[in-house]
């Protein structure tokens, strides 16, 4: 199925978050969400519209101190335009195509700006989950019953070249898209953990903090950020085990690093100090695995084998290259996050990794994980659950719903369109609709709904048209 992108329409549109939410270097307080459509012409003359959605986020691609937000947000729109313009001149090609065979040009222009991969990625997975939604919703289809049968055209590509030979259309016929996914809730570095962490309170009827989710939400995984110094990263999570040690059905944990390391042997330390911590010995048998601990520039530097054998570590920032991964499956990494904002593509380039190697080996070392960059209620989210549900990840971390109030910024119109459409996904709150977690889980049959993980389209015109992008400046 080859299909010509004809034009596109870009919006944006702020929202505030409700509590402050810190990861890495920054604290966020507010925010801004890209929404993409494009228009596409199948070869027989057929023409559907389809959507993207994801926020803007800051100091997350590119952890530049000298950056300032606003211009961290310049990077992603320009990242979007370069993207947007190498498939405009490219003429008919599969949805897959349109990625692969744009690739190694679209990342060279975007470097000659000064844009890294990840920035880079950001663009073109916005355009193609536009593109292919718009080519999902010409057949009618669901993204998890036209995956499976192969509607990009997902093929052996030279952007994969350690992939030759690799039977995609196999493997994604052989996927069982599941209905439901457990919700792993992020704990911030500033989240309160108790009331007596706090000195004012939002007092809007909604879980502050870490003892109150537990008892509202009753998540069973959990995503802990740690903040590179090791005896407050210690006594943080000594705390909040303190409130996890107490759920009756137990609990799995990731640990992420969020960079905060210059090396292995620092996260080591932090590891070695935890396991010494007599409170910490639940918590520390929950970890699953650990994100990211070592700072980009050196982190596909740097060997994890001790730290693997302790733990499975994951790349995620350092998931820049297309091969990054494999890059760090040299260095003892065994694991790779799946985020939306980084492309469907992508992910499933990874998910035949892990395959590929796995049965090379004769084990299951190799894995993904979902990971979360605020994906906020309506379409931005439902397309990430789509996507994890169709690589099989039984969970996911989810922490816009937290941190944003539900479809908070969007027309009360909209909220209520989105959960008619999804009554399983969202529920009705004294606050409107919002993400429903139920017993810690996510139901998301729902969508199974021509297009990827959303019909229903958001309001356009409550929204603003996007700048075009002041970068470089």
């Amino acid at each position: 199925m080859r299909f010509t992108l004809v034009e596109t329409q870009r919006f944006e549109w702020p929202f505030t978050l409700r509590l402050p939410f810190r990861f890495g270097v920054i604290t966020v307080t507010q925010g801004r969400q890209a929404v993409v459509r494009a228009r596409i012409r199948l070869e027989d003359g057929t023409e559907a519209w389809g959507m993207a959605a994801e926020t803007l986020a800051a100091k997350w691609f590119d952890k530049d101190p000298r950056l300032s937000d606003a211009q961290n947000e310049q990077q992603l729109r320009r990242a979007l335009e370069l993207a947007t313009d190498a498939t405009l001149a490219a003429g008919a090609d599969t949805a897959f195509g349109h990625f692969a065979n744009s690739y190694a040009a679209v990342t060279a222009a975007a470097a000659e700006e000064a844009l890294n991969p990840l920035v880079a990625s950001y663009g073109r997975a916005l355009l193609d989950r536009a593109m292919l939604d718009a080519a999902l919703k010409a057949k009618g289809v669901s993204f998890w019953t036209g995956m499976r049968a192969n509607i990009g055209g997902m093929t052996a590509h030279d952007v994969a070249p350690d992939l030759a030979g690799f039977d995609f259309s196999a493997m994604l016929a052989s996927q069982a898209p599941l209905m439901q996914l457990h919700a792993r809730h992020t704990v911030g570095l500033v989240d309160p953990i108790t009331t007596s962490d706090q000195d004012t309170r939002v007092n809007d009827g909604l879980p502050e903090t870490l003892e109150e989710i537990s008892r509202t939400y009753r998540h069973h995984y959990w995503k802990l950020k740690v903040g590179g110094n090791i005896a407050q990263d210690v006594e943080r999570l000594s705390r909040i085990a303190g409130v996890l040690d107490r759920q009756p059905e137990g609990y799995h944990a990731s640990l992420d690093g969020n960079e905060q390391y210059e090396d292995a042997e620092g996260a080591l330390a932090l590891w070695r100090a935890m396991q010494a911590e007599p409170r910490l010995a639940r918590l520390c048998q929950s970890i699953l695995y650990i994100e990211q601990p070592v700072k980009r520039a050196r982190a596909l530097e740097t060997g994890m084998a001790a730290l693997g054998a302790e733990r499975p570590v994951i790349i995620d920032e350092s998931d820049g290259p297309l091969d990054a991964f494999v890059t760090g499956r040299a260095l003892g990494y065994a694991g790779v996050s799946s985020k939306a904002c980084k492309g469907v593509w992508r992910s499933l380039i990874n998910l035949a990794r892990c395959r590929a190697w796995n049965a090379e080996e004769g084990g299951d070392r190799y894995f993904m994980s979902a990971e979360d960059l605020t994906t906020l209620a309506g379409v931005c989210v439902q397309q990430d659950l789509a996507l994890v549900a169709l690589l099989g990840l039984p969970h996911v971390e989810r922490n816009g719903h937290h941190f944003v109030d539900g479809f908070a910024g969007r027309p009360k119109a909209e909220a209520y369109r989105f959960l008619e459409a999804h009554p399983g996904l969202y529920a009705d709150t004294a606050h409107g609709p919002r993400l429903a977690i139920r017993d810690g889980m996510l139901d998301i049959g729902s969508l199974e709904t021509p297009g990827l993980g959303a019909t229903l389209e958001p309001d356009f015109a409550a929204m603003a048209p996007m700048p075009r992008a002041a970068w470089p400046g």
